[in-house]
Formats: C-alpha cells, sequence, structure tokens
C-alpha cells in the first residue's frame, strides 16, 4: 500500500492499482490521471537496467507497425536509483483466454486468424545478427535435456520426444532471424468491446527463428482449436508449408521437456498441469509419429 501511495504521489496520478496476474518478476501497476488517460506502469531492479532499456527501445520500434499493443511511452529510473521503469498506455479488453469459448466456433477462428496476421507482422522487423540459430538453439535443447533427465518426475512416453529432437535438430539449420514477442498465446491477449484483438506483455521480447514463435500455441490448441488453426492459417497466408509443422513439433518438444523441471523449481503447483500438457501433446502428435497436430483444421480463403 505504501508504494502505491508513492507512486500515486510521484506521478500525480488519480488512481493506481496493483496487477497480479502473470509470471512476470516485474511491479506491474494499471493507473489513471486527473486528466483520464489510462496508463500501464512496469517497474523491475535496477540490476535489469540495460536490459529494459534495450526492450524499451524495441518496442518502440515494433509499434511503429500499427500493433495493437501497449504504447510505449517512457522510461527511466527511480526509487531513488533502486528501480527501472517503463510507462506505457493501457490497452483496453478482457483476458481473451478466459473468455473465448463466449464466441462461435467461426469467430474463434477470425480472432485466430488475426493473430496470425498480427505476429507475422511482428516478425516482419529483421534483425542484424550474427546469431547461428542451429547452435544457439542445439546447445540450448542440450540443457534442456540435461535439466529434464535430472528431474525426478517424468513424463509417460518421454522417448517419443526425446527420439523425435536427436531426429530433427537439422531443422534448425539455416533459419532466419527476426524480433520476436518471445510469449505469444491466448493468454497474453484481450479482445476489446469491438471483439477486435490485442497483443500484451511483451517483457519477454528477443530475437531468433520466427516459427519458434509457435512454440506456446499449446496453450492456444487447449482453449479452442478454432482459434489455434486460425492462428497458423492467418500467419501463411491459409497455406502452412510441411516444413512448419514438423519445425512446430520440435519447438513444442523441447518447450515440453523444459516446462516440468521449470514447474519443480518454480511453482509445483503447476506440476499436474505439465503432466496433462505433455499428455495431450503426444495423443496431438499421435506419438510424434504425424508432425501435424490431429487439432490443425484446414481451411481455404473463401471459408473466412
Amino acid at each position: 500500500m505504501d508504494k502505491i501511495k508513492d507512486i500515486q504521489s510521484y506521478g500525480n496520478f488519480s488512481k493506481v492499482e496493483i496487477i497480479n496476474k502473470g509470471w512476470s518478476y516485474d511491479e506491474k501497476y494499471y493507473i489513471e490521471t486527473f486528466d483520464g488517460e489510462k496508463l500501464l506502469l512496469r517497474i523491475s531492479d535496477i540490476s535489469l537496467y540495460d536490459t529494459k532499456i534495450k526492450e524499451f527501445e524495441m518496442l518502440k520500434e515494433i509499434s511503429k507497425l500499427d500493433i495493437p499493443m501497449n504504447q510505449p511511452l517512457k522510461c527511466g529510473i527511480c526509487n531513488g536509483g533502486k528501480s527501472v521503469f517503463l510507462l506505457f498506455k493501457w490497452l483496453d479488453g478482457v483476458d481473451l483466454e478466459e473468455n473465448i469459448h463466449k464466441y462461435s466456433e467461426e469467430e474463434q477462428y477470425r480472432l485466430g486468424y488475426d493473430a496470425g496476421l498480427i505476429l507475422k507482422k511482428i516478425h516482419s522487423v529483421e534483425i542484424s545478427s550474427d546469431l547461428n540459430w542451429e547452435e544457439y538453439f542445439n546447445r540450448k535443447m542440450d540443457g534442456k535435456i540435461h535439466n529434464y533427465v535430472q528431474c525426478p518426475i517424468k513424463y509417460d512416453g518421454d522417448k517419443y520426444i526425446l527420439n523425435y529432437i536427436e531426429e530433427n535438430r537439422h531443422l534448425l539449420k539455416d533459419r532466419p532471424i527476426t524480433f520476436l514477442h518471445g510469449d505469444y498465446h491466448i493468454g497474453n491477449m484481450l479482445v476489446n468491446g469491438k471483439d477486435e484483438l490485442g497483443i500484451i506483455d511483451f517483457n519477454r521480447c528477443s530475437y531468433g527463428d520466427p516459427w519458434e514463435e509457435f512454440n506456446r500455441i499449446v496453450w492456444c490448441a487447449s482453449a479452442s482449436p478454432y482459434f489455434a488453426s486460425g492462428r497458423i492459417n492467418g500467419y501463411f497466408d491459409m497455406n502452412p508449408p510441411e516444413e512448419f509443422f514438423r519445425l512446430l513439433a520440435l519447438y513444442i518438444c523441447s518447450n515440453t521437456l523444459s516446462s516440468l523441471p521449470w514447474a519443480m523449481s518454480v511453482d509445483k503447483k503447476q506440476i499436474p498441469t505439465m503432466l496433462a500438457q505433455a499428455n495431450e501433446i503426444l495423443i496431438w502428435f499421435d506419438n510424434m509419429k504425424n508432425p501435424i497436430p490431429n487439432w490443425y483444421i484446414e481451411k481455404n480463403k473463401k471459408d473466412l
């Protein structure tokens, strides 16, 4: 409460409310000014200063693409030099994940299609980098495999996941590098009163293979296969290549391996969720024998 009073006094704000949702370590606040402006304030430890300033600069570039997102306004140091803050315009809307089933199957698909179009626009920002994606991501997967092997709890059918990784590492060769949202899934999306999509929580933004951005589509598919299918079809103009699905399965396998050790160390209450999700993924991909998940719905443009 004291911190909220400090923020309210410092910014001459009429209203300050803490936001507790999400896994970010940032302190997040909803703010209203006396002029009626709505804002989002994120506060991080000063040790993250360089990272947060870089994040802010990247988001300023992304915001020029007319993407429905929290528009970046200001960044700087606060709390007597102990913290770094990022200030954004507030994005109105309700949580899409919690409200997706209020929409018809056709509307769910349309929202997913829009999500794919927005993601393609995000990935239009190419990054000048000498990053060797194949070497980088293979090291990353090796680390995830090591952590999973050390984990006292295992997935049923983990051999299918591990085998798929080993047999498909070659798919990482010569992948392009673009800007990434970093956590693009239905849980980080809003829908406003006009049924228009908005994207939030760019705080994990980075750069890498644009198709890796689909690694969290498992959350979309669990919520709505129509939304998840629309997202793929929107991104690929209704024609996703076979190579995409094979690489998608690889990225999902990699992400699944790391989910269980993460739950063990960060939030043990999430362990049943991760176990159930891994089982669901193996069903989707027929024990990794079919790279096209069974929830994927192929459509034509005339179906939109």
